[in-house]
């Protein structure tokens, strides 16, 4: 096991990384939390089968109520917000109660934000089952969707602690691994030319990656992500480099359907493109040929799907929390580890989004 610390100007904790860190839950509440009255399990339906009773039967020395969300997006409705809430006062939870997230990043974002919310702030736990999660459950960000965006209703929200059991990972289908892994790339390419290196050089394949690599590449990832948030909590400067690929790949989610495509598969679209712009912005010396080759080595598609308009994508892009007056915003790189937040005027990000566009249907000719 190693135990990593996240530093934020509001709250310090802790993030267990290894195999079987979860047996060290109950002495972590039993230390930290002695007047503790309830817990209330937030997983998800596809988790819930394969990890809740293990967790029940080693939370067994407290209250312990459960509640079990649809898989994936579909937890992060308006309504499932609601029942959720709805769950909680039922139980009686009050200001002495905690809420564990278990689950992946869907679930870590429902369940901080009803945390956050419920009497104005109860304390949670994260405990991720996806590769994903190794970078959604560090660092405080939660939120729901709404139809017109991703993660448009929300807080920023610190957990008590990050128990990140590597157990819980053999379990994932290789969608999900890549989709998780497209977070451990966009950290090196934002921070780390050297971890970047290590990530070509050692992974070749998502399907048969060795523990000890990715033991090594989650934590790596998540040091990252950690020193980004300790100078920057509430995204007011170097945290929005965390959003490399983001911009265009929430817009792709959005407007091709949540669910049809994996966060992280519409994320690394989203990293292909803005490395283009960076090359073209900011002189990019980056061998994006390879580096596609590479993505498509391990089970990535780099284009984007058949149906999408740039006209839709950037009205997506608009909507964007992350967008200011209407003007979009992208993370680009001047070179590997130097990040820029640059915007982009509505004609060249269109010149260039149509051209992206039909390289990538020629690509697939």
């Amino acid at each position: 096991m190693e135990t990593l610390y996240v530093n934020t100007d509001t709250k310090e904790y802790p993030v267990f990384v290894g195999e079987g860190v979860s047996s060290q839950l109950a002495g972590f509440l039993k230390k930290n939390f002695p007047n503790l009255t309830s817990l209330l399990v937030i997983t998800d339906e596809t988790v819930g089968a394969l990890y809740l009773d293990d967790l029940k039967t080693r939370l067994s020395a407290f209250p312990l109520h459960t509640y079990v969300v649809p898989a994936g997006e579909q937890a992060k409705t308006f309504e499932v917000y609601y029942q959720v809430l709805t769950c909680a006062l039922e139980k009686k939870l009050d200001r002495h109660s905690l809420v564990i997230a278990l689950g992946g990043g869907a679930v870590g974002d429902l369940a901080g934000f009803a945390a956050a919310t419920f009497m104005r702030g109860i304390p949670f736990i994260q405990m991720p089952t996806t590769i994903l999660a190794h970078d959604s459950a560090v660092g405080g960000k939660v939120a729901i969707n709404h139809p017109a965006g991703k993660n448009m209703i929300g807080a920023f929200y610190q957990p008590e602690a990050v128990f990140y059991d590597l157990d819980y990972l053999a379990s994932l289908p290789v969608a999900e691994k890549r989709s998780g892994f497209a977070e451990v790339i966009k950290e090196a390419l934002i921070s780390d030319k050297a971890f970047y290196n290590w990530l070509r050089n050692h992974i070749h394949s998502l399907e048969t990656i060795e523990p000890v690599e990715l033991q090594y590449a989650l934590t790596n990832g998540i040091k990252i992500k950690g020193e980004i948030v300790a100078k920057d909590e509430k995204e007011t400067g170097v945290r929005a480099y965390l959003n490399l690929g983001h911009t265009l790949g929430h817009a792709i989610e959005a407007e091709y359907g949540y669910g049809k495509i994996t966060h992280g598969e519409a994320v690394m679209i989203g990293i292909v493109f803005a490395l283009e712009l960076s090359k073209h912005l900011h002189s990019l010396a980056f061998n994006r040929t390879e580096f596609s080759g590479w993505l498509r080595g391990l089970g990535y598609k780099t284009a984007i799907p058949a149906g999408l308009s740039a006209e839709k994508l950037i009205g997506r892009m608009k909507q964007d929390k992350k967008s200011v007056g209407q003007k979009v915003r992208f993370v680009l790189l001047k070179e590997v580890g130097t990040p820029v937040l640059t915007e982009i005027p509505d004609s060249v990000l269109r010149d260039y989004l149509n051209n992206f566009l039909v390289a990538g249907r020629t690509a697939c000719d």
